[in-house]
């Protein structure tokens, strides 16, 4: 399988698109009004404790305080955990209001809520992950030869052992790499951790003391090597082009031959249909190619999707077009859910099947498809809803939260009452007011449409009801009213 990777740079902005195969398959946007945290380490202070959420909030000197929620806090010594550093103690007997400490952000602010910490401190080099809190030693699962995984394992033990203690994480990358390339990394790791202990002695609370990569050299990171081909790095920008080559030729010197700098005068992102893409990957729906589609609606606690058969008629009998449509359905499924990066939550109500087998080729396909995102995700059916549910790891805010925000005129409910059901509301009020009011007459401001209604198709209504109250109402448009605003005006 082999992946291109183009970037593209603007002053306030940096976008990387990842095709594979011909096809884009995921996004990252970084704005310089927006960076994003996962990954920092800050000087943080406990500005409140919670115990009935087992939780408190943390300030970092950002916008909103951050959320740090006990299972979060690593204890190596805690006896009652299950051997993997999880916190199972009270938040009361760790943590106090006013207490300093170092903190690393594991989630980015989403939506209304700020970021999410955790107290077990990594960092990431190209082979390794450095986690200066622990002890043990671990491998990716990724890395599947069992010999391998004891290689790594061992050569590693081996290296560290002049160090100080730590522990590490031996990334999918890793996998046949040589003694001079594993050490490397751990010396560059021991060396960057102790200009962070430097750092957090004298910093204040609320200060930053170790910055993630940015966008583009954290792609360079984590992107190439995990178990896909680059065929080729292409970047819109001479200034970050250079950058990149010089970070490749020191720490991923096969791939710097692949760096290209692209000085075309077309866009890169509109040389590949990646503007189109990520402008349908905006959309509600999703056609499939047999004629099917998927309906996208995502919620602040959920996403859900709709499984349809759509135009697609099938050659055979009804089972069979559900059957096959629900079987591309779960390619596409997954192709969407990278390419809009959604996370936590996810059901997915796919054509009701009568064939078990049926529903157990879908969900096999469904987990094989997944096999390809870096994401970790967990599957399980609910049978007697007939859904499939799942959860997948969310780091960073969707693309539609990144590019889009709630519209002004629905505020989010993606729905508006009908010219009707505002006739009705306006008319409703005017009998209230003209009770508990002496006034001469009201005047109606509200939408064209509105107004055209009530003039036009409710015209009787309108004349009923200045019989009733024994005062004229009189209409006025404004333009700029949506169309569920209105005001009353006594004169």
């Amino acid at each position: 399988m082999s992946e291109e990777i183009l970037i593209n740079v603007t002053p306030r902005e940096t976008r990387v698109a990842m095709i594979e195969n011909g096809v884009l398959n995921e996004t990252f946007i970084e704005r310089a009004s927006r960076l994003g945290l996962v990954g920092n380490i800050y000087k943080g202070k406990v500005s409140r404790v919670l115990p009935g959420m087992q939780a408190a909030f943390i300030d970092l000197g950002l916008s909103r305080t951050a959320f740090l929620h006990a299972s979060d806090i690593y204890v190596p010594d805690d006896k009652k955990g299950e051997g993997n550093g999880k916190c199972h103690q009270d938040i009361t007997k760790l943590l106090y209001q006013g207490q300093k400490l170092l903190v690393q952000v594991i989630k980015d602010p989403l939506g209304t809520k700020g970021a999410r910490l955790g107290t077990q401190l990594s960092i990431a080099a190209r082979f390794l992950v450095f986690m200066p809190d622990a002890d043990h030693i671990g491998v990716s699962q990724k890395i599947e030869n069992d010999e391998e995984r004891l290689r790594l394992k061992e050569l590693t033990k081996k290296l560290s052992s002049d160090f100080e203690q730590a522990g590490y994480i031996i990334r999918t990358v890793a996998e046949g790499a040589t003694d001079s390339e594993l050490l490397a990394d751990i010396q560059f790791l021991h060396k960057l951790w102790g200009e962070v202990k430097k750092r957090a002695k004298t910093a204040k609370e609320g200060a930053l003391v170790h910055e993630d990569l940015r966008l583009v050299m954290r792609i360079m990171r984590d992107q190439i090597g995990s178990g896909v081909e680059i065929e080729k790095v292409r970047i819109d920008s001479r200034e970050n082009y250079e950058k990149v080559l010089n970070f490749a030729k020191k720490f991923i010197p096969e791939v710097a031959r692949k760096i290209e700098y692209y000085p075309g005068k077309r866009p890169i992102f509109d040389l590949y249909g990646v503007e189109e893409d990520i402008q349908h990957a905006l959309e509600r729906k999703v056609e499939l190619k047999s004629g099917g589609y998927l309906i996208f609606d995502q919620t602040e606690a959920m996403t859900t999707i709709d499984v349809n058969t759509g135009a697609f008629v099938g050659h055979r009998n009804l089972e069979e077009t559900i059957f096959k449509t629900n079987l591309e359905a779960t390619q596409a499924i997954v192709h969407q859910l990278r390419l809009r990066n959604l996370g936590g939550i996810i059901i997915i109500d796919f054509i009701d099947m009568a064939d078990l087998e049926h529903r157990q080729q879908v969900l096999a396909s469904l987990d094989k498809s997944l096999i390809q995102d870096n994401s970790k995700s967990i599957i399980s059916e609910v049978p007697q809803l007939g859904l499939v549910a799942m959860t997948r790891k969310r780091t960073r805010e969707s693309l539609e939260h990144l590019m889009c925000e709630a519209c002004p005129t629905c505020t989010g409910r993606g729905s508006l009452k009908t010219a009707e059901t505002i006739c009705y509301e306006i008319f409703r009020e005017i009998i209230r007011e003209a009770r508990q009011f002496d006034s001469q007459k009201f005047l109606v401001l509200a939408s064209q449409e509105v107004i055209d209604l009530m003039v036009d198709e409710e015209s009787n209504t309108v004349a009923e009801l200045e019989e009733f109250i024994d005062r004229p109402i009189k209409f006025q448009v404004e333009t700029m009213y949506t169309q569920e605003q209105y005001d009353l005006i006594l004169m």
